[in-house]
């Protein structure tokens, strides 16, 4: 396992997943560490290690309060609960883990402690069992200097909470065996967590971030309140530094962090004295805000915006992490609302400079960029591209919307594609999505929202979505589908603009869009009749009815050309079908086809009244795109339909009550 893929899954591990792991630290983060796990990989067996009991106790009952909360929430069966809470060890003794394929050390960010705790690691564990600590800030050269096998040790970072937040920093240090970094990265994406390789320097990507924003807070207090500051930085992020240091009680963190700092990069890093006297910070929390003036809130602004200008450019100056996981992390772990470089770009040179110009007359020494602007916006944000024997391999990866198409991302693969579709040494692409869960959850409703009641808008807006699928069905070479997981409305109409689909046994498909009192615009009720025709009933129970359509199933119907076990199976047979497609693409006809439309009940398959009006409006789309001579003459009456759904007062109820996150109530609608 020496390739470093983009796509950690896409790698085929030396190892196994672990059956048996040991969390040292019974403390606050290690018995959350653990919960991951074992939700993870229920038959895993797990030690919890402590020097005291009654951390251990205590540690042992929050397993059984996490279950039992996510069974009252319908998150968890009673057997999966059951699963989580079983072959779970606490101990004292060191020596109960000798047989265990992987530690994990959550104790104090301390260094001689941590030392120490290795050492005893060490004294009982398989000289093949990997070490890892949980330290947000000290280097691993640091930790494990002092181990007989450096190799299998580096630094695994957990954000808070560690059961619920995907972001785990992977450290790649000097004397770390490359496979172990890359087994970690495909054992965290197996089991649903996002892995970012940072290299070994104090604070390593994220912390930086952090820590410093926390700082330089703090540092602005001579100008600003706490609940003030905390008020200008809600237009970032999702809680303010002081509200964020009072949950986490991270005074003492941010000093010890920011001394390291200082001692290794420069007195700059020098943390803010106020920290040392103070436990709690009179603030705000999330949503609400305090007047600011004028004047107070520009130099807060700016201030923020430099420091966190000022650490991102170094990060990838220096090298410290990919700049697509600097952003995805920030938006993951730290609950930013964009990430800096994205924030950067939003901006513009001119306002990203004198955020930068003012930290510099200000907190002299603070790192500042060392390439032009548009160097540090030069790179994929939302998908990774791999290259497998000359199959290009596109990565959906936006795991916190579960791979859901975008604008950019449409542009993201639609630039990748033309950049190697006339490449002799590419014979074809294979489109997937990140992790295991999904393929692509469909598409945002980003701008869609603010064209609701207007029906040429947003005939137009699925017109401009559709960019990327009309190019693939223009296409000579090979696309193909890879469903690692579920594949939703925009999702799927991507993968059915596909020349071929694969998919994992148990990967379903969904067209949900009627729930929401809309009609799917971009092609949902033209491409499948054409392309399956004989299977018309099937696509009109999931058009009208939302019904889900299970992989077997797909594949039965002949949808789906192949079904896989595992994801390198998948990657493998899609790569497979790329080949044999080459020169044989056939693009989708344009001859009528027959749709056999019954009447049906205004209901979906799992009980929701839906709307008539919106089902009356997709069964004469589909009729007329059936009918039309030409397959762009069909997909311009599906663009026209999704404009008159649009104006329906199920759209505007079923949009709503998505954002609202609650159920659509139709009844109230024609």
């Amino acid at each position: 396992m020496t390739t470093t893929f983009a796509n950690p899954l896409l790698a085929t591990p030396a190892r196994a997943l672990p059956r048996c792991i040991a969390v040292i630290g019974a403390g606050t983060i290690g018995p959350d560490i653990g919960y991951y796990l074992k939700s993870a990989l229920p038959g895993l067996k797990l030690f919890l290690v402590d020097v005291s009991q009654k951390a251990v106790d205590g540690a042992l009952l929050r397993f059984q309060d996490y279950a039992k909360k996510a069974v009252a929430r319908g998150k968890m069966s009673e057997a999966d609960a059951a699963a989580v809470t079983s072959n779970l060890v606490g101990t004292l003794d060191y020596a109960d883990i000798a047989g265990c394929d992987w530690v994990i050390e959550a104790a104090t960010e301390n260094l001689a402690l941590k030392r120490k705790i290795f050492a005893q690691i060490e004294a009982v564990v398989r000289p093949d069992a990997l070490i890892t600590s949980n330290t947000s800030s000290l280097p691993a050269a640091q930790i494990f200097s002092a181990l007989q096998h450096k190799e299998r040790a580096t630094v695994t970072h957990f954000f808070a909470p560690a059961w619920r937040n995907p972001a785990v920093e992977v450290i790649a240090w000097e004397q770390t065996d490359p496979a172990v970094v890359e087994y970690l990265r495909w054992v965290f994406c197996m089991t649903g967590k996002v892995p970012l390789v940072t290299a070994d320097v104090a604070c390593f990507m994220l912390d930086r971030i952090f820590d410093n924003w926390c700082n330089e807070s703090a540092l602005l207090l001579d100008r600003a309140t706490a609940a003030e500051v905390d008020s200008v930085a809600a237009e970032f992020v999702h809680a303010g530094p002081f509200f964020v240091l009072n949950l986490a009680r991270g005074n003492p963190i941010i000093t010890e962090t920011n001394t390291l700092q200082a001692e290794m990069e420069g007195e700059h890093y020098t943390p803010a004295p106020i920290f040392r006297s103070v436990d709690t910070w009179v603030t705000v929390p999330p949503g609400r805000k305090v007047e600011v003036t004028k004047d107070t809130a520009k130099a807060v602004r700016e201030r923020l915006l430099g420091i966190l200008f000022s650490q991102s450019v170094d990060i990838v100056d220096r090298k410290i992490g990919d700049s697509a996981d600097l952003d995805l992390g920030c938006r993951l772990a730290l609950g930013f609302k964009n990430g800096p470089l994205d924030l950067m770009r939003m901006l513009g040179e001119p306002a990203s400079g004198r955020a930068l110009m003012r930290l510099r007359e200000e907190r002299p020494g603070m790192p500042m960029p060392q390439r032009p602007f548009d160097a540090y916006q030069d790179f994929l944000r939302h998908i990774l591209v791999d290259d497998m024997d000359g199959v290009k391999i596109i990565t959906l990866r936006r795991p916190e919307a579960m791979n859901a198409l975008h604008d950019e991302m449409n542009d993201e693969i639609l630039s990748v594609i033309r950049r190697f579709e006339n490449d002799p040494k590419v014979s074809g692409f294979v489109i997937t999505g990140y992790g295991t869960r999904a393929f692509c959850a469909g598409a945002d409703i980003g701008r869609f929202v603010d064209m609701l009641g207007d029906a040429p808008a947003s005939a137009q807006y699925a017109r401009d979505c559709s960019r990327l699928l009309v190019h693939l069905d223009r296409m000579k070479k090979p696309v193909v589908a890879a469903l690692n997981g579920m594949a939703l409305g925009g999702g799927l109409e991507l993968a059915m603009r596909c020349h071929a689909i694969v998919a994992m046994k148990r990967a379903w498909l969904q067209l949900p869009e009627v729930t929401l009192g809309i009609v799917p615009g971009i092609g949902a009720m033209v491409v499948p009749y054409r392309r399956w025709p004989h299977a018309a009933a099937t696509f009109n129970a999931m058009l009208r009815q939302a019904e889900r359509l299970k992989a077997s199933r797909a594949h039965e119907l002949g949808i789906v050309s192949g079904l896989a076990d595992d994801y390198p199976s998948l990657i493998g047979m899609a790569a497979a079908r790329v080949r044999e497609l080459a020169g044989k693409v056939t693009p989708i006809g344009d001859a009528p086809v027959e749709v056999g439309i019954e009447p049906v009940e205004a209901r979906s398959t799992g009980g929701q009244i839906l709307s008539r009006e919106c089902i009356d409006i997709m069964e004469q789309a589909i009729r007329e795109a059936a009918a039309a001579p030409t397959f762009a003459a069909a997909l311009e009456a599906g663009y026209l339909a999704f404009g008159r759904s649009a104006c329906t007062g199920a759209a505007r109820e079923g949009i709503t009550s998505f954002k609202e996150k609650r159920p659509a109530d139709f009844g109230k609608t024609k």
